[in-house]
């Protein structure tokens, strides 16, 4: 008798806990905004001018190619993105390409024989740069 008791107040327990779970995934879900169509194409801007740039791009301490950087970079979005995170820009490159969210050091981005410039630095004048390329949307 005592046994099954036991086995009661365990199922009540898991049973609670996978509602907690389940209710947590949603919330989650809930809470991931996609990206505006204006901040998608900025970050795709400079994402593409990293890569074509032909710069290299430190990450802990070792350099990368700016094809390995944009990929690093969208999966950190990705990330971000998942959990709500990020609705600009600039909240992009503040919360994604300035740093490893591991190490905590900063990233630097290097061009030609340049000295290495602070990534987020190197990104901001290139967000200015893509902003100038894209047309403004004609308002009806």
């Amino acid at each position: 008798m005592r046994c099954d008791k036991l086995r009661q107040h365990w199922r009540a327990a898991v049973r609670g806990l996978l509602l907690l779970a389940l209710t947590n995934i949603f919330f989650a879900a809930a809470a991931a905004t996609p990206l505006s169509s204006v901040t998608r194409s900025e970050i795709d801007g400079l994402m593409g001018r990293l890569e074509a740039a032909k710069c290299e791009f430190s990450r802990n301490g070792k350099w990368y190619t700016g094809a390995e950087a944009k990929s690093h970079l969208l999966r950190k979005l990705q990330y971000l993105e998942e959990r709500g995170a990020v609705q600009t820009t600039e909240q992009f490159i503040e919360l994604a390409a300035t740093g490893s969210s591991v190490s905590g050091q900063p990233y630097f981005v290097k061009c030609d024989n340049g000295a290495p410039v602070a990534s987020g630095t190197w990104l901001r004048a290139q967000l200015q740069a893509v902003r100038q390329s894209i047309p403004a949307k004609s308002v009806p």
